[in-house]
C-alpha cells in the first residue's frame, strides 16, 4: 500500500502498486466520462465560444462537481454557469487526463504542476464518489464499524484511501 506523497525539489513523490494505479485510473476514467463536454445551445456562436447550458446538471454528482455559484440568486447561477461551466469542464478533462498519462505502478515523480492536476482530479473522483456513497462527516467511524462482508465496504475504504492520498499530496505540495 502506498506511503502518500512524499515532497522532493521539483515536484512530489509516490510508490503505487499496480492495484493501486488501476483503482485511480478507473475512477478518474469513470469521473472523466461524467465531464465530457456539456450542452451547449442552438446559436452558433454560443457553440463556437463554448457557452453552455445556463440549467444547473440533474446528476447529483455532476451537480456537486459543478455547483450553483449563487445559491441565492438563481438568475445570477443561471447566467454564471453558463459562461463558466465549459471552462471548468475543460480543466477537469485536463486534470484527469494527467493523471491517467502519469499513472503507473512503482515510484513516481510529478513536478508540482502535474501534482496540482492530480490533487484536483482525485479531488473530482472524492467528491463524485462521497455523493454515490452518501458520505457524511462520520464515515471514519462509519467505516471502523462496518463490516468486512458489507457490499459498501470496498467503496468506503477506497474513498478514505483516496482522503488519504489526498491529504498527503496537499501536504507535500505546501
Amino acid at each position: 500500500m502506498s506511503t502518500g506523497f512524499q515532497a522532493t525539489r521539483d515536484g512530489v513523490t509516490v510508490q503505487l502498486d499496480a492495484g493501486e494505479v488501476s483503482i485511480l485510473r478507473s475512477l478518474v476514467s469513470q469521473v472523466l466520462g461524467l465531464v465530457e463536454p456539456g450542452t451547449t445551445g442552438d446559436d452558433p456562436l454560443e457553440r463556437a465560444l463554448g457557452i453552455g447550458s445556463a440549467s444547473p446538471p440533474a446528476d447529483p454528482v455532476l451537480a456537486r462537481l459543478f455547483p450553483s455559484a449563487y445559491a441565492e440568486d438563481e438568475e445570477a447561477a443561471q447566467e454564471f454557469r453558463r459562461y463558466t461551466e465549459a471552462t471548468l469542464r475543460d480543466g477537469k478533462r485536463a486534470d484527469a487526463t494527467t493523471l491517467l498519462e502519469t499513472a503507473a505502478p512503482g515510484r513516481l515523480a510529478l513536478t508540482a504542476e502535474q501534482g496540482q492536476a492530480w490533487l484536483r482530479a482525485i479531488n473530482d473522483v472524492r467528491l463524485a464518489l462521497g455523493v454515490r456513497l452518501e458520505i457524511t462527516e462520520e464515515v471514519h467511524e462509519e467505516i471502523s464499524s462496518m463490516s468486512e462482508d458489507d457490499p459498501r465496504y470496498p467503496a468506503f475504504v477506497t474513498y478514505d484511501w483516496l482522503t488519504y492520498l489526498q491529504d498527503t499530496l496537499v501536504r507535500a505540495l505546501w
